[in-house]
């Protein structure tokens, strides 16, 4: 509706029929497509951001604000004659410059703050922070099946310069980094098409970035973003906690959720081979955990109980001693 108002205002501008008695029904027209254009681009945006809504009205407010201090600056230089022409001017100048405004501030919005002598508004992150995604945890895969699990609902961001640095990694000589590299970028793919996880590349590269290496990137990048960092780089994780950025190590992660056995309680396992000491023997839970069994040596690929004596922790993953009880009722059927 508004459309057609402001056609039907061009249609009965004295100042365009007096020329041109087409021009009118030109601008008329013109109208009616941008309008159209417009009605189509909201149908088929579905998702909308406030931030970007947001830096698009800011923007023109900031436009058109500097649209009239620049129509008073020039205003003793624009044409009075004919009056339509300074309109026009005017016009072009309005457009460009709010233009120019609400593309800042687009590209801006993630770091936007208002700042007044004294006083700083910036931007607060409530809810769930985002989690910046390090080259080693993308390259070891279990990201994937644990996002997927929906435990983790945070955005996840792909810094830029880690694609890149897997993308090289992908392209080595080296036959087991290539292999490396493209499982990588095949767990990004898999991450990028699901539907239910919300991750997005970031692209810009901020003025602190300059000259630094990968891992100093990404501790200024979560920084800057109020967000954690997700590796499995142990020195990594050192240097974001001097930086008192948040960390989530997938290896601390993955020894948190093994089975918690105390001294004295029973457990089955395979033993797989020999230990080191006379009479030891070595197998492995469903998690990986070795277990080292006293009395287990003549058990080789059997299956035997054994009960826990001791619990050994270390930054590696965590070790079971055990000794032998007796073996399962399935293997001596077996053995039978």
């Amino acid at each position: 509706m508004m459309a057609i108002t402001l056609g039907f205002q061009f249609v009965q501008a004295d100042e365009l029929a007096s020329d041109r008695a087409w021009l009118p029904w030109v601008a008329f027209v013109g109208v009616l497509v941008v309008a159209g254009g417009v009605l189509a681009a909201d149908i088929f945006t579905r998702q909308k951001q406030l931030g970007t809504i947001t830096a698009f009205y800011f923007g023109l407010i900031i436009g058109l604000f500097l649209t009239y201090v620049l129509k008073t600056a020039i205003s003793p230089i624009l044409p009075t004659e004919p009056k339509w022409l300074a309109d026009w001017l005017l016009l072009a100048m309005a457009t460009v410059v709010c233009y120019s405004c609400v593309s800042v501030l687009l590209q801006t919005k993630d770091d936007f703050r208002f700042i007044i002598p004294y006083v700083e508004f910036a931007k607060e992150i409530k809810g769930l922070k985002p989690y910046v995604l390090d080259t080693s945890v993308v390259i070891d895969g279990r990201i994937a099946d644990v996002i997927e699990t929906r435990v983790i609902d945070n955005q996840l961001i792909m810094p830029q310069f880690v694609i890149a640095e897997l993308q090289a990694i992908a392209d080595s000589n080296d036959r087991l980094r290539r292999s490396r590299g493209r499982r990588g970028l095949d767990i990004l793919n898999r991450l990028r098409a699901d539907p239910k996880v919300d991750m997005q590349v970031y692209d810009r590269e901020l003025p602190e970035f300059a000259g630094q290496p990968v891992d100093q990137k990404l501790v200024l990048l979560a920084k800057h973003l109020e967000g954690k960092v997700v590796t499995n780089d142990y020195n990594l994780n050192k240097v974001a906690k001097l930086h008192d950025v948040g960390v989530i190590n997938l290896n601390d992660l993955s020894n948190s959720l093994k089975p918690v056995f105390l001294p004295g309680e029973s457990f089955e396992v395979q033993i797989v081979k020999v230990g080191e000491e006379a009479r030891q023997g070595v197998g492995y839970l469903e998690d990986g955990t070795m277990v080292v069994i006293e009395g287990g040596r003549d058990y080789v690929n059997q299956t035997i109980l054994a009960d826990v004596t001791s619990v050994l922790q270390t930054s590696a993953g965590r070790m079971v001693f055990g000794k032998f009880a007796a073996e399962t009722p399935g293997e001596n059927g077996q053995n039978a």
